[in-house]
């Protein structure tokens, strides 16, 4: 049996159909019979499209199929018998670690209830109170508060604390920032961050104190995260995507907008307008917003619509490599060879000349396409719903409709050609899902994208993530612009 593949059942459908239309030019084929065979071969046309279409692979390169996609991880399910007590956990120290205790006395010198002077009053007994940090080594400061007695009026007097010990026993700004940069940055698990903590200081710090870190570090962030809303409403031009992520055991959505150096997630129960109007950007934003042409962003008519050029290069790659069609071929080198020139130009955008020109050839080759496409059959009378059609026919429609929208980047220099910031903004969030499996609570999934958001901000500003936290913990940070 002779090898079949696309190209040689193209050839024999194209054959077939042009011994039809030799027998129609000679008369041998009735009218009725004639009618009958063009509809035969419209479907086979659209059935053949379909199935190529089927029976090419989606990968990387063609689709918006991620590469790193893989079958669920069978290591990750809980099985039986696999919880174990482990290997006994060493208590002591790391032999590298390195110890630095101090200790100040906070004296009495006066009575701060009558005045009366007590520097030469004997001290009663002490009250301590401990900060443990981490600046590259553990340092332990311990602040001893004299406590007195005034020989006036017998009343017990104690020495001030420092403003930032509040109690017996807390944790300094660096460790905070330390534990939450692994949490959230480095997507350690919170039994390890709590296991490598207690290896460095020797103490064994709850898993819920180092969530309270998180909680606090999500409230500190609460008026950054409106004043830098109200900086992205400003900018000419902005990328969004979103992606799910599992909260809970039920599916959520993260939502990126960026600009600039600026980006802000937000996490939502849903994908589509509901959640749109919920965080309440675009509805307030008249800039240009980029997208991969989610039909949401688009029911806003007072923006401006720029359409992401690498899915478009994917889908047209596909669309070439699945049916052969000319048209899509021509299109992808059409918006690669203007991506290139509107880099190179100095303007970062094409003048009216090249820009009429660009629009010439982007018709020409729809209506070239138009041609090749097979034509699609008419909707019976009665039916409900819409005609199947191709993802070629899809492809087509779309570049036709939305035109300005693909080629608004040749045309608004602030315009980029892909949606890539947006897409790599949104690429850590799957790798904590495939990490981490989920968030057990919508609050810490909150907090991930409000610290997340804020981190990658000021890691686009040059400033590291440990002296980022600690600003934000101390209470020292502003909108940045």
């Amino acid at each position: 049996m002779a090898n079949l593949d696309k190209s040689t059942v193209r050839n024999e459908v194209s054959r077939l159909k042009a011994d039809f239309e030799q027998l129609c030019t000679d008369g041998k084929i009735s009218s009725e019979s004639k009618v009958l065979m063009q509809s035969m071969f419209m479907i086979v046309e659209l059935i053949l499209s379909i199935f190529l279409e089927r029976s090419t692979k989606k990968d990387n390169k063609n689709s918006s199929k991620p590469s790193s996609q893989t079958e669920k991880d069978e290591s990750a399910l809980d099985h039986k018998g696999s919880k174990g007590k482990g290997k006994h956990e060493n208590s002591g120290l790391a032999d590298n670690t390195r110890t630095r205790e101090s200790v100040t006395l906070s004296q009495v010198d006066s009575c701060s209830v009558c005045g009366e002077s007590l520097t030469d009053v004997p001290c009663i007994h002490s009250e301590r109170r401990t900060k443990i940090d981490i600046v590259f080594e553990k340092v332990v400061e311990h602040v001893d508060a004299e406590v007195k007695q005034c020989p006036t009026c017998h009343s017990t007097v104690k020495g001030r604390f420092p403003s930032d010990m509040h109690g017996p026993l807390q944790y300094g700004e660096g460790l905070k920032a330390f534990v939450i940069n692994l949490l959230v940055c480095q997507m350690v698990a919170l039994n390890r961050v709590q296991k490598l903590v207690k290896s460095m200081i020797g103490i064994v710090i709850s898993e819920a104190s180092l969530l309270k870190f998180i909680l606090r570090l999500h409230q500190a962030l609460d008026e950054w995260e409106a004043q830098t809303i109200e900086q992205v409403l400003q900018a000419p031009a902005i990328h969004v995507d979103e992606t799910s992520l599992r909260v809970d055991k039920k599916n959520h959505w993260i939502h990126v907008y960026s600009a600039g150096d600026i980006t802000l997630k937000f996490l939502h129960r849903k994908r589509g307008k509901e959640a749109i109007e919920s965080i309440n950007i675009i509805p307030r934003y008249g800039g240009v917003i980029i997208h991969d042409c989610w039909s949401s962003y688009f029911s806003y008519k007072h923006c401006g619509h720029g359409l992401c050029g690498s899915h478009l290069l994917r889908e047209l790659t596909f669309i070439f490599e699945s049916n052969e069609y000319r048209w899509a071929l021509n299109m992808k080198r059409l918006l690669q060879e203007t991506c290139i020139k509107v880099s190179k130009s100095t303007e970062k955008k094409l003048g009216e000349k090249d820009l009429a020109n660009l629009q010439k050839r982007y018709r020409n080759i729809l209506t070239r396409g138009e041609k090749e496409l097979p034509p699609i059959p008419p909707k019976p009378s009665g039916k409900r719903g819409k005609i199947a059609k191709s993802d070629a026919h899809n492809l087509w429609e779309r570049l036709k409709i939305h035109e300005a929208a693909v080629l608004l980047f040749a045309k608004d220099s602030h315009v980029a050609f892909t949606n890539n910031r947006a897409e790599q903004d949104l690429r850590m969030a799957k790798v904590k899902q495939k990490v981490s499996g989920c968030f057990r609570s919508e609050v810490y999934a909150q907090a991930y994208c409000r610290i997340s958001s804020y981190l990658q901000t000021m890691a686009n500003k040059g400033i590291n993530p440990l002296i980022a936290i600690q600003m934000a913990l101390a209470g020292e940070i502003k909108s940045m612009g």
